[in-house]
């Protein structure tokens, strides 16, 4: 890479934004020899990965066949078109398939990635085509100290989510937290834990132990520096720059003013999609709350800014999709400065002890289902013209064991949540539905009416615990349901929901190269769009967990791999020029 006196960068790919996606993009594309700039608009690197669990749905991956499950193609095909539709008919999908066990083993044999399997995690639904395993992957632990001092510019975890900025992965380390008090071993286990991020807070002022997306970030930064990738934050994008109808490289807006970047083969989009653009969540999800009233746990600098660079050349968002957003359930944290922090509920719904109601007292879907399936529920549970929102209730014991939301399980106090308004309390139902203002009868019938199915391991209502995922989201030592417990005894406390996203599904339109399209479907030159700038090939449905950043990472290998002029499994010859 050359500068010039006139602050101008020259490179062959530019990528804009520094998730996992445009990490994954920049480091494929310099391992085959490019000259890679990647610019990202925050301090810090890692963009929603970073406080994501790191997972990703990858069908027929490498650490699955290498455990003996070898499934053919057609199975996770099956599955993709019972779940997808006409839109399992996407070219995308197709070489997502194909590439997406390639990319797996790409970054194990040339770069810092270390991958661990999910083979016990099974798909959402069980519909014709679904797995009980074997179509995860996640990344191992990572020592932040070999990041040198680029550790200073890697996101943190999500602070509302971590403890005291320390990630607990999902699994053995998170099962062991939850067991401190049924465990010695579980104890000790996460007494060490702790210590050992107390002391690197003390010499290092963060957690050095890294987990989940923040390990799956930091292996790629590593691997980007690696190989020579000139990483730039604070680096906002002020405009892309054409030449004949080119995408040639973009302008930047650093503290040192402002830098022209020219990309000799193109500029990749990686931004983040649009979870905290207000007009265009007003636009796509106002069902979802819309722009005043949706509450995403994505950074809120994910506003939007690829998808319009690339309407600005010329692009189309295909917003046509199930769900434009990736729904989540989300609480409001109250911060000292009058502000909140959005937490996503992903883990403790599926416990034992725990039921959610709406503001009427009754129950509207299984506690136990994904984060978007039951947002999905709740929405459609919401009469006409109110705002969608419900409670998280929770017995005495299954707070102390599990936590609710922001409020961690024994032996962290209750008391802060409690005074904030953030936790409510009532030695009884009836005390709790006052201070939540539910319909205290109703609340009372509705808990009464699962209690007594409950105590059989039965939902009949809403058939919690019967699928695969359900059980595991659970807790399989409970029986005779790993997901179902009476909520037998007070205090009982309760969280309220209220709409929320992990990130967004519509996008911009692109080719099965990640080439995004104009008006006619043509490729407008030099410019692809990858992770959630792209457009979901799911068609905004969500089979699994990880198809987020299983398709964000397979198409940043396939754009890395399609610049630099390398060939890419399924892509026709047009395609791979």
């Amino acid at each position: 890479m050359e500068a010039s006196s006139e602050r101008r960068l020259t490179c062959d790919v530019l990528v804009i934004g520094s998730g996992a996606s445009g990490l994954a993009a920049a480091v494929t594309a310099a391992h085959f020899g490019l000259r890679v700039v990647l610019a990202e608009k925050e301090p810090v690197f890692g963009g929603t990965t970073a406080w994501s669990g790191g997972w990703l749905w990858i069908p027929r991956n490498p650490l699955a066949r290498a455990a003996g499950i070898d499934e053919p193609l057609e199975a996770p095909r099956e599955y993709l078109k019972s779940e997808l539709g006409n839109r399992a008919n996407d070219p995308r999908i197709e070489v997502f398939l194909e590439n997406g066990p390639e990319m797996v083993s790409f970054f194990q044999d040339h770069t810092q990635m270390r991958w661990v399997d999910g083979n016990s995690i099974p798909d959402f639904h069980q519909t014709p085509g679904a797995a009980k395993g074997g179509r995860s992957v996640s990344v191992m632990p990572y020592d932040g100290r070999a990041l040198g001092e680029w550790i200073g510019k890697l996101r943190p975890p999500l602070d509302v989510v971590s403890l005291w900025g320390m990630g607990i992965a999902s699994g053995a380390d998170m099962r062991h937290f939850f067991s401190v008090r049924r465990s010695p071993r579980s104890a000790l286990y996460a007494a060490g834990r702790v210590l050992r991020h107390l002391r690197d807070l003390a010499l290092r002022r963060r957690g050095m132990q890294l987990v989940n997306g923040n390990a799956l970030v930091a292996r790629l930064m590593r691997s980007a520096l690696d190989k020579g990738v000139t990483l730039l934050d604070s680096a906002p994008v002020v405009a892309l720059q054409r030449e004949d109808g080119r995408v040639t490289g973009a302008r930047l807006a650093t503290p040192q003013g402002e830098v022209l970047v020219q990309a000799a083969r193109g500029v990749v989009l990686a931004t983040g999609g649009f979870p905290h653009d207000p007009a265009r969540l007003d636009a796509l999800a106002p069902q979802a709350g819309g722009g005043a009233g949706h509450f995403s746990a994505a950074p809120r600098s994910n506003t939007g800014d690829g998808l319009r660079l690339a309407e600005a050349a010329g692009a189309l968002v295909d917003d046509e999709l199930a769900a434009n957003v990736a729904l989540a359930p989300v609480s409001l944290v109250p911060r000292p400065d009058g502000s909140t922090a959005h937490f996503p509920h992903l883990v403790e719904r599926a416990k034992p002890g725990i039921i959610a109601v709406t503001p009427q007292g009754r129950r509207f879907a299984s506690e136990a289902d994904s984060y978007h399936d039951f947002m999905q529920a709740l929405i459609a549970a919401t009469p006409q013209g109110s705002a969608p929102q419900c409670w998280l209730i929770a017995d005495h014991k299954a707070q102390r064991r599990w936590g609710l939301g922001w409020t961690k399980p024994f032996p962290f106090p209750l008391g802060p949540a409690i005074r904030s308004g953030y936790l409510k309390r009532g030695r009884t139902l009836e005390e709790l539905a006052r201070a939540c203002d539910i319909p205290g009868v109703t609340l009372v019938e509705t808990v009464a009416r699962f209690n007594t199915h409950a105590a059989q391991g039965r939902d009949p209502d809403f058939h919690r615990g019967e699928s695969l995922y359900n059980r595991v989201q659970g807790d399989m030592e409970h029986v005779p349901n790993p997901s179902l417990a009476p909520l037998a005894k007070g205090p009982f406390y309760a969280v309220r929901i209220v709409p929320g996203s992990l990130g967004t599904f519509a996008g911009v339109r692109t080719d099965a190269a990640a080439r995004v399209l104009d008006a006619q479907a043509r490729p407008i030159p030099g410019l692809f769009a990858i992770g959630n700038d792209m457009a979901s090939i799911m068609g905004g449905h969500y089979p699994s967990g990880g198809i987020t950043l299983g398709p964000g990472m397979t198409f940043g290998y396939i754009a890395g791999r399609v610049l630099a002029g390398q060939p890419v499994t399924g892509l026709s010859q047009e395609e791979n020029a």
